[in-house]
């Protein structure tokens, strides 16, 4: 299955920046069908097989040419289970992998994502900016405009709970 494949399959949601499964169907199938390690970890995760995603990822985090994907597919199901210092943990191993200014803006956006899931607003907005610049540097406009959407998405949730004095963005 190429990459152009897996886009009907799953995307992050823009509102919470969240993987989501398109259709779960689908999923289930490319599951039970030939795919790559990782995207097995990762299929695992969108299913919500946490337990199965981070027993399969931790035994092939160390024979896998893709680390920093899969040490990002194992933060995110951290994540989704509130366990923030195991992702940031993740996220710190995945920075230390990086190579080029547009590695490190696509780990920085993956920090963001999870800070945004822990309602840290203005600090998701910070890494988003931060991985916006990246991509610029890098020559990669469209995904520098991609985290600036997500900056100012951060930004206006940040806002809004500062106005209400609680938290404006029910992430349930």
């Amino acid at each position: 299955m190429t990459v152009e494949d897996t886009a009907s399959l799953w995307r992050t949601d823009p509102t919470t920046f969240r993987d989501v499964a398109i259709n779960r169907q689908s999923v289930e199938a490319a599951l039970a069908g030939e795919c790559p390690p990782v995207e097995r970890v990762r299929y695992l995760a969108l299913l919500g097989r946490d337990n199965e995603a981070l027993d399969e990822g931790f035994k092939l985090l160390p024979h896998t040419p893709d680390r920093r994907e899969l040490l990002l597919i194992l933060a995110q199901v951290n994540q989704r289970q509130y366990r923030w210092h195991d992702a940031a943990v993740l996220h710190e191993k995945a920075l230390r992998t990086v190579q080029s200014p547009e590695e490190e803006a696509y780990v920085r956006h993956h920090i963001g994502r999870r800070l945004f899931d822990e309602a840290r607003f203005r600090a998701a907005a910070d890494e988003f900016q931060w991985a916006a610049d990246l991509y610029r540097v890098a020559g990669q406009p469209e995904l520098a405009e991609d985290n600036r959407q997500a900056m100012r998405h951060a930004l206006q949730v940040h806002g809004a709970e500062r106005a209400v004095g609680r938290s404006a963005f029910d992430l349930s």
